[in-house]
């Protein structure tokens, strides 16, 4: 049981600190533009303004799954191929 009340103390320090700390715009746009730069991706300026906001849609809806308990038993769901 020592993993489970170790694994939710991680849980619970990791959503605080998101939920205290939402990612400031300015660190968006960097992310956004370190991506690119990584990726080889060209953003055309026009297009940065709804990459940033799917970004921040897509980081909100992350912190809402990663506060979701999971069992010590709990596994990954099998892997179908055709």
């Amino acid at each position: 049981m020592r993993t489970r009340s170790v694994r939710a103390k991680a849980t619970r320090s990791r959503s605080a600190r998101a939920k205290s700390a939402p990612a400031a715009p300015e660190l968006l746009d960097q992310f956004i533009e370190a991506a690119a730069h990584a990726l080889a991706l060209p953003v055309e300026p026009a297009w940065k303004g709804a990459v940033k906001a799917n970004l921040e849609v897509t980081l909100r809806l992350a912190d809402s799954f990663a506060d979701f308990p999971l069992p010590d038993d709990a596994e990954p769901a099998p892997v179908f191929t055709a």
